[in-house]
């Protein structure tokens, strides 16, 4: 596989001349680089006006490998070819290199450039770009790539300072100041010879050309400019200058400054900034210029410990994901539900010692299951998005604000409160998926999680969501038992004094909801609480479905049991009228009709019973029927005897009304006794019998109306037995 590095542009504040009065002399020699044993010319070439000056190196370097290493290989050096070309015209290097040793088992190439800042012509902008390709090498392909990236990484950390102590170097020598290059004046043969430089070792091929003053550095006040350099009588043919890769030649908007990435993305190896550029060019290419911000893209590639393949499957599934459901737009778009507004006890509040923007939720005194049922998971994932949009923002403004990189917030999350009603089944799985998207879209954005006032049940919950949370995330939670976070190690290292809410021992006024129970008068009564103004729905299914049961067409819902003894578990909640509800059990094959009533835009009503189904042939009564009144919320269970189609049947109930009663007196009655159609909000799933006896995520998060039913499970053996053979299909 071929290694690739791309390094940001950096930037000298110096003039491109002195920056390459100073990058001379690195040569023959340069202890600053301990590996760089030495280098000799071998090929030189200067044109007559003294703008082109090509040099030809074979540089010799000491490898840091282990002894076996070399002891295989052979050799205590290796030499690369170093090929430079200057032009004084254009105010460019160009460096052009490649591995000499082992070139048939190893294949190194860099490419660098020197040239002028496009915005200030006194700076000098440095960029680079190099590959390694190790092919075959006595079966340690591995460790060679693993040595060459370190000491390539090493040697780049360095490239900048020694450039900067030879400008120091030349400074302390009273050379302040070197002028650019200028056409020079016609020179007649009696001119005088321009001064002697002290030549580099000469290897034994031909030098093109002839020493030039052009390469002479004294003192501002005796230096020489190029225009004084004499001309050779004969002058070979210019060489080619080496073009960059085009990996190398991009748009100026498409580089990194190394100064910006310190100041806002914070330090990273020059590995790290590579990736970071690699991703960013990809992303460019094939997205048609709309690049995210560099802040997030080091996020997948952090979330992803710079495996830049990885992080670009990431980011680009999280980019489409973004686009097909408008994320970019919900800060300005989302309006969240009046339930969310009132009910959800969480918000920011003002930021913690390092600056980060600060998040308080107290999860404990929130009624989950009431917001699900009120809003829909919809509507509260959006909400969390818009959470997580808003925290972004927060630290984009903090970054400017503050001098410093700050890429992540912290959260706090009280849970005084939090108790076994916490922990229904519906109400575990809505949160694993809220924390998959989550993970998958913001990654590397929690800096610390403090978890307060823990209960007792709180290791039951982390048991069931911990293995959805990304390991480098897990790693950021503090977790505090009692009144723990109020001692030595608690919030106040985290978060100054004043800005502690006053709900956990502080003095700040925190601005959100208090939570509390959600009014059931509150729960899903529109009739498509889940249209998103025509955008896709970030759900593919929504836990809790809303039907309607109609006088003289009840509800009916199939369920395939695949496995004997498998727990058949529901959940709803009567919203209007009163229904009467059965499990009945069928022995002929069922199917769902494709388009049932009300499928699209409005509440379910689906019947799956024909009327020539008889009970106690065709069907079995599994369940004794309840009824069921409105506001109610009911939760059972039952144990599946046998495999095959169960169905879950509301059917209306009609309610007994005297004929005594005066006709003003029944005008006056509530509508459940006059109205014909109702509805219910239900849930429903199976799980194998393991998983559900013992389970601390079974459906039991509230008081059920369904008193048989939700202390424990029945068989269908127990239910048979007191169903007539010959009794009508209780569907009609």
């Amino acid at each position: 596989m071929v290694q690739q590095y791309q390094s940001p542009v950096r930037v000298y504040k110096y003039p491109f001349e002195l920056v390459m009065a100073a990058y001379e002399r690195r040569f023959p020699t340069c202890p600053q680089i301990p590996v760089f044993l030495g280098s000799e010319i071998l090929h030189e070439f200067k044109s007559d006006d003294g703008a082109i000056h090509v040099k030809e190196r074979r540089c010799k370097l000491n490898v840091d490998a282990p002894y076996i290493l070399k002891k295989i290989a052979g050799v205590e050096v290796v030499y690369f070819i170093q090929k430079n070309s200057l032009d004084r015209r254009e105010r460019t290097l160009k460096i052009e290199a490649h591995n000499e040793s082992f070139a048939s088992r190893v294949i190194v190439k860099e490419n660098c450039l020197y040239s002028v800042h496009p915005e200030n012509s006194e700076w000098t902008c440095f960029e680079q770009y190099a590959s390694l390709d190790v092919k075959n090498f006595f079966g340690f392909e591995s460790t060679v790539e693993k040595i060459a990236m370190k000491q390539y990484s090493q040697n780049i950390k360095k490239g900048k300072e020694i450039i900067e102590f030879f400008i120091n170097d030349l400074r302390s020598n009273g050379v302040t100041y070197v002028p650019p290059w200028t056409p020079p004046k016609p020179v007649s043969p009696i001119e005088a010879k321009p001064p002697k430089k002290e030549p580099e070792p000469q290897a034994s091929a031909t030098v093109l050309s002839s020493p030039s003053s052009c390469d002479s550095i004294t003192s501002s006040s005796s230096y020489h400019s190029a225009n004084t350099a004499a001309q050779t009588p004969a002058s070979p043919t210019v060489p080619d200058i080496p073009e960059l890769p085009p990996d190398v030649r991009i748009a100026s908007e498409d580089k990194l400054d190394a100064d910006y990435i310190e100041r806002f993305l914070g330090h990273l190896t020059p590995i790290q900034e590579s990736y970071l550029i690699q991703l960013r060019k990809w992303i460019a290419e094939s997205h048609k210029g709309q690049v995210p911000k560099d802040s997030h893209i080091l996020r997948f590639l952090r979330a992803r410990d710079f495996n830049l393949e990885e992080a670009r499957k990431m980011l680009c599934n999280s980019l489409a994901w973004r686009k097909q459901h408008q994320v970019d737009l919900i800060l300005d778009t989302w309006k969240p539900p009046t339930p969310l507004v009132d009910y959800f006890a969480g918000g920011w509040h003002y930021y913690d010692r390092e600056g980060r923007p600060l998040f308080i939720l107290r999860l404990g005194q929130m009624d989950v299951k009431g917001l699900l049922k009120a809003c829909g998971e919809e509507a509260i994932l959006r909400h969390i998005l818009s959470v997580n949009e808003e925290g972004l923002r927060r630290c984009e403004e903090a970054t400017k604000a503050r001098g410093y990189p700050i890429s992540t917030w912290t959260c706090v999350v009280d849970l005084e409160g939090l108790s076994m009603r916490h922990l229904w089944r519906p109400g575990v799985k809505a949160l694993l998926r809220f924390i998959e998207v989550v993970e998958a879209n913001y990654p590397e954005t929690m800096g610390r999680l403090l978890i307060v006032r823990a209960p007792r049940v709180f290791p039951v919950l982390w048991t069931l969501v911990s293995p959805f949370i990304d390991e480098n995330t897990r790693k950021k939670f503090l977790i505090y038992g009692g009144n723990d976070y109020l001692e030595s190690g608690g919030l106040a290292d985290y978060i100054d004094p004043e800005y502690i809410p006053d709900f956990l021992g502080g003095t700040c006024h925190c601005n959100m909801p208090e939570g509390g129970l959600v009014p059931k008068s509150l729960y899903q009564l529109l009739d498509n609480l889940s249209m998103n103004d025509g955008l896709p729905s970030l759900c593919q299914e929504t836990i809790y479905q809303l039907s309607s049961v109609i006088k003289g067409a009840p509800h009916e819902v199939l369920v395939n049991i695949d496995d004997k003894d498998s727990v058949l578990t529901w959940d709803f909640d009567v919203l209007k009228g009163d229904v009467v509800f059965t499990v009945l059990r069928s022995r002929r094959p069922l199917a769902v009709p494709k388009d049932p009533p009300g499928a699209v835009g409005g509440p379910l009503n689906v019947q799956l019973l024909d009327k020539s189904m008889t009970v106690g042939v065709d069907v079995s009564v599994v369940e004794t029927p309840l009824v069921c009144h409105e506001g109610e919320s009911i939760q059972g269970s039952h144990v599946a005897r046998y495999p095959g189609p169960y169905v879950l049947q509301w059917k209306f109930h009609n309610a007994p009304v005297s004929s005594s009663l005066p006709q003003a007196v029944k005008a006056t009655l509530p509508d459940v006794f006059t109205h014909h159609k109702c509805k219910v909000m239900y849930y429903h799933e199976v799980l194998a019998s393991d998983d559900f006896r013992g389970s601390m995520t079974s459906l039991q998060s509230s008081q059920s109306g369904f008193s048989s039913l939700s202390v424990g499970t029945t068989s269908s053996a127990q239910s048979n037995s007191s169903q007539s053979a010959n009794s009508s299909c209780p569907s009609r």
